[in-house]
């Protein structure tokens, strides 16, 4: 965030006394162009020990604005981001809870609709025929509450109750993928390839519907968000024991620059990250 940013900005407004005065949706936009300021980080170090602080940080101003959207949607978007990048890969666990989090800052942040809140609470073709009649502008909510339930899902395989919620959260991101197929990098599209990509046939995957995602993805974002080539090495590559197009999809991700996407180089570091994992366990993977 360039951090100093947020936190000065935060901390001037609470010694001057105007926290009682000025409303927290005030500062919504200030936090938001701070968050992005955070993603351009690419000291991985830097923004491991950061990122948790300035989360509560957001939880405390929420506690003044509960229904801010703003603060909402970065707190869905933030803690799962901080489970994927700096916590599911050593501690799944720790991370399921996390990603919990996102969901239900995400689902706080659905519910402000109405419509979309009686879809939350029937069936998943109630959800489906909500969706259907929402617009646009709910795909941020949308994207980073599917983001983060899809991804506790996927952590949680064994759990009949988690699986059981698994086509909620395919129906959400094909919403966003309809309503707007570029948000977050081509993010729906990713999910998707990642979703069918991973799983048997058995077990509902299609690894040509999987591969056909990978390859928008990869269109609208032009190569340039790395987690891309990573989710799809780390499962259509090793679902189908394409050992080409794993190799290929690692060595893309070596191979560029980390000031590829400059406004988020913390997301290319993270990718960076995983893909080095990756390669060293290939010999098992295949």
């Amino acid at each position: 965030m360039r951090i100093p940013t947020l936190c000065s900005a935060v901390t001037a407004l609470f010694l001057s006394g105007c926290i009682q005065t000025i409303a927290t949706d005030t500062v919504g936009d200030i936090v938001d162009d701070g968050f992005v300021g955070f993603t351009e980080e690419q000291d991985l170090e830097l923004a491991r020990q950061a990122l948790p602080a300035n989360l509560k940080l957001l939880e405390v101003m929420l506690k003044n604005s509960p229904d801010n959207p703003t603060i909402l949607r970065l707190l869905s978007q933030g803690y799962s981001s901080y489970a994927l990048g700096f916590v599911e890969d050593q501690d799944p666990v720790r991370a399921r809870i996390f990603y919990l989090r996102a969901r239900d800052y995400g689902l706080r942040l659905m519910r402000r609709n109405g419509d979309l809140a009686r879809g939350l609470d029937g069936t998943a073709d109630d959800l489906k025929r909500a969706l259907a009649r929402a617009s646009a502008d709910e795909v941020p909510g949308v994207f980073w509450t599917a983001f983060g339930w899809g991804s506790y899902i996927q952590l949680t395989l064994t759990d009949p109750d988690a699986l059981a919620d698994l086509p909620r959260a395919e129906a959400m991101m094909h919403f966003v993928d309809r309503n707007d197929s570029a948000y977050y990098y081509a993010g729906a599209s990713l999910f998707l390839g990642t979703l069918y990509g991973s799983r048997s046939k058995f077990l509902g995957g299609d690894y040509d519907v999987s591969r056909a995602y990978f390859d928008r993805a990869l269109r609208i974002n032009r190569r340039a968000f790395l987690m891309t080539q990573v989710y799809c090495a780390k499962s259509l590559a090793v679902q189908t024991l394409d050992e080409e197009l794993f190799d290929r999809m690692i060595a893309e991700v070596d191979s560029a620059s980390i000031d590829l996407l400059p406004e988020n180089r913390l997301a290319n570091a993270i990718a960076k990250e995983k893909a080095a994992r990756l390669k060293e366990r290939k010999p098992e993977l295949f």
